[in-house]
Formats: C-alpha cells, structure tokens, sequence
C-alpha cells in the first residue's frame, strides 16, 4: 500500500490487506468519517451517521483480524445503507417527516446477511420523499448535491447512496431501483450500480411499489459489486416472492469476458426521441468496444413500445396508497410533487392497475424473446447528464413536468424485471459523467456483471477524474 491513500482502495483490496494485517479496518473506518466531515456539509448524503457504532464495530473486526478469524467475506468493509431499508437500532424515515424516529428492530434481509458477514455500518443515505423520483431533494433533509458539479443532482432516488460511493464514503452502497433509482443516480455520478433481477435480493418489509422493487449494490468496481451481490443474495424466508437458492459466488466467471456473445445496440429502444448527442456519442462508443473485446455486436430495437404509460398506472395508482396512509393532518409537510402524482393515482381503479400488471407481463415476454437472439442489450443509461438539482424535470421544459420523461431507459426493466446495469462511459460536452446500460435475460445477473467487468478492462471506471475540486 506504499504511496496508497485509504480511500483508493475497494473492498478487494481491504480485504487482502486486512489478511496480511497491513491495514486495520479501525484506520478504514476513523478515514471514512474523516472523508465525511469533509465532504458532508457540500454534499448532504447522510440522513445519519453512526460514528460510535460503526468504531465500536470496526475494533471487533480488528480483533478478529489480529487473530486471523475474520467473521466472513466482509469482515471490516465499510458499507452505506439506503434510509429506506431497515438497519437495527437506527430508524427509517424514507425521505419524510411523516415517517416515525421509532429505531428498526430488526435489520432488513440484505442488511443481515451484510452484517453476518463482518460489515460495518457507517450510516444511513438521502433519498427523495418515498422514493418518488428520479432526483435527490426531500422534505426531511433537503437537497443532495452531485460531486462533480455542486448545481446538479446526484440522480435518484438512491441519489446519497451515489454520492458516497463516489466520494468514497464507504466502500459497498446499498441502494433500492423501483424505476431507475440505482441506475439513474449511479450514471449522474459515474458510479457502477445494478439492479439485480427480481427476487435476487430479499426484501422485507415489501415495498409500496411490491414487482417493481429491486435492490443492488452501487460500488466503484465492478468486482466489488459481485462480491457484494454474492452476500446480499442470499434467500430470506421473510419475502415470499423472493429465490430460495443460495446466491453463486458472481466473482467466479467475473474475468471470462464476451468473446462470442451477440450483443445488440439500441440508442432509442425504439421510442426514445430527445436523446443528448454527446451522451448518443459516448455511449455509442463504449457499445462498439465491446467488439473489440470479441462480441458481435449489431444495431436493433427489443420491439416494444413506449411503456411510460404503463409505469405511470402503476407507479401514480401505488403512490396514491402511500399518501393515503399518512395521516391528513401530516400532508401539508409532504412533498408538493409527490402529492399531486398521488392525486393523479387516485384516478385509476383497480382494473387499471390490474391490466397494467397484465400489459407488464406481455412486456417482460417481449424481452425473452427478444434474448433468444441477442444475449445482452446495449443502450445509453440516461439520455442526459445530470440535471439542476432541486427540480423534479429539467428546466429547459423539453420534458415537461414528469419525471419519467427524461429517464426512458430505465424502468422498462423494472417492469421485465430482468437484470440491468449502468456502467460510466466517458463525460458529456459539460463535464458530467455519462453511461452506458447492459441488460441481461431475466435471472442472468451473472451475464451482466461479466460484460461489465469486461468493459471494465478496457476503460477502467474507478480511475475516472475526480471531481471538480474534489480530491477522491
């Protein structure tokens, strides 16, 4: 670690130096919140952070190490939970005043097996009111700023999770994707972030947003995201639409690359229509090396049509319920913008909902065939860099005034379900990072980290420039 500086290294990394006893997880952990204090009052990423426990943890981990028994695959790797999961003894307020200070008695599925494994756990990540939107901004914390340029947002809703990641923060980000949210904020800051398929990851208690909901790791590399997953996956008989398999080890097979595999491009899916020409040219790009690395690539569509409408029914009708179950007197404190979709949510009935659910299922069979010719799917992640913060839609009005507008690339696969990552390609004509998607057939995650990490090799993403200003 000669010339190293702490923060440099990912969880691999930690690992082996905690083996070798040339790093203590005491020293990882008092650098993090260092990095916290310096960074937090710019960046606003924290709901809260657990300092006490957190040192306390990482001293048990220390003399575990010091007696070569470390707990498990994470034994001293610091981690940052989404406040919208439960963590023992710490509460989950989910972006909203209305939420209860009440601390979670029990630790949520993902965050139990993390624990279980040695993990400490420095805090708990910003996020939007609910969940509701593509951007960082709530009523309970206010605004999370992008690193890279302090005007913008860091995406969302898992948009503090991002921010640590690429601050370094933390080493493995815990994160929720129910239309985008680890997808959106993980190319926003050029991170790596994925969703896993549906049921991959155990979740409880369910989500609002119940088949939509995915969780996954936003990570620096993607090795560490497979390791992370590795953990993360394993089954909990708390959620019953969960995969009662054990999770494979994803880092097996990690290296094995592309060569032969039929890959397609879609820069548009077929219906995108304001796509950023910077953003079409970089992720363009980035699709065509992946025949450098030996795949056979080729232009084509999925073959389905837009499905915002689709998402909408779904995601306004469950909004509705949310809001409904805070109680009136409590809705003045919400956010304006999460009470007007709800509003809107109102309007649907439950046959609409329920058709939705059926047009979602004819959606998903479109992507299985569509992956009996092509293994994996290429497309930008975003069609733009990341905009203004504060704001719920650029203000250039291009997109109107809904969110899903300028984010038509993500919850598609939310609704197949099927796995999906963003992957930093290279930077917009205004310096923000821009990156490319890798969709995989329905329970192949371990497909998608694979291409990931085979572009990985060639433009290793963890080496990007640091943020304006900012020393990572």
């Amino acid at each position: 670690m000669a010339g190293s500086k702490i923060s440099e290294f990912n969880a691999e990394d930690l690992l082996a130096l905690y083996r070798r006893k040339a790093l203590s997880p005491v020293a990882v952990v008092a650098d993090v919140l260092d990095r916290i204090d310096r960074f937090e009052p710019d960046i606003n990423a924290f709901v809260l952070v657990d300092a006490d426990r957190v040192l306390a943890d990482a001293r048990a981990s220390e003399a575990r190490w010091a007696k070569g028994e470390p707990k498990g695959l994470l034994d001293g790797v610091p981690v940052t939970i989404k406040d919208l999961i439960d963590v023992e003894g710490l509460p989950t307020r989910k972006g909203s005043p209305t939420t209860p200070r009440t601390p979670a008695a029990r630790d949520a599925p993902a965050v139990a097996r993390m624990r279980e494994q040695g993990a400490v756990f420095v805090g708990k990540t910003t996020m939007p009111e609910f969940g509701w939107i593509g951007a960082c901004h709530s009523p309970l914390t206010g605004v999370t700023r992008n690193p890279w340029d302090l005007s913008r947002t860091p995406g969302g809703s898992s948009g503090g999770a991002a921010a640590a990641a690429l601050l370094n923060l933390g080493v493995l980000h815990l994160g929720t994707d129910g239309a985008g949210s680890v997808r959106i904020p993980a190319a926003f800051t050029g991170v790596f972030g994925l969703k896993p398929s549906y049921g991959r990851v155990p979740a409880y208690p369910a989500s609002a947003f119940t088949v939509l909901a995915h969780l996954g790791p936003m990570t620096r590399t993607v090795t560490d995201a497979a390791l992370m997953l590795s953990v993360i996956g394993a089954p909990d008989a708390r959620d019953t639409t969960a995969w009662n398999t054990p999770p494979p080890d994803y880092r097996i097979g990690l290296a094995d690359g592309v060569a032969n595999l039929r890959i397609a491009w879609s820069p548009r899916l077929g219906y995108v229509r304001d796509l950023d020409a910077d953003v079409e040219a970089a992720a363009a790009k980035a699709a065509s090396r992946f025949a450098e690395l030996g795949a056979v690539v080729e232009d084509a569509d999925p073959g389905f049509a837009d499905p915002t409408d689709l998402l909408r029914t779904i995601w306004y009708a469950v909004s509705a319920t949310i809001v409904d179950g805070v109680p009136a007197a409590e809705r003045a404190e919400m956010d304006p913008g999460f009470l007007r979709i709800a509003e809107a949510g109102r309007h649907y009935s439950l046959a609409d909902y329920l058709s939705a659910q059926g047009r979602r299922v004819e959606l998903a069979q479109t992507m299985i065939d569509f992956h009996d010719r092509y293994d994996l799917l290429l497309t930008p992640q975003m069609p733009v860099p990341a905009i203004e913060s504060g704001v719920v839609t650029p203000p250039d009005g291009r997109f109107g005034g809904e969110w899903l507008a300028w984010s038509p690339y993500t919850y598609p696969f939310n609704l197949t379900q099927q796995p999906a990552a963003s992957v930093p390609c290279g930077f917009s004509d205004s310096g923000l990072p821009v990156a490319l998607q890798i969709v995989g057939p329905p329970r192949r995650d371990d497909l998608v980290l694979r291409a990931a990490r085979a572009y990985e090799s060639l433009a290793p993403f963890a080496t990007l420039s640091a943020p304006r200003g900012q020393k990572r």
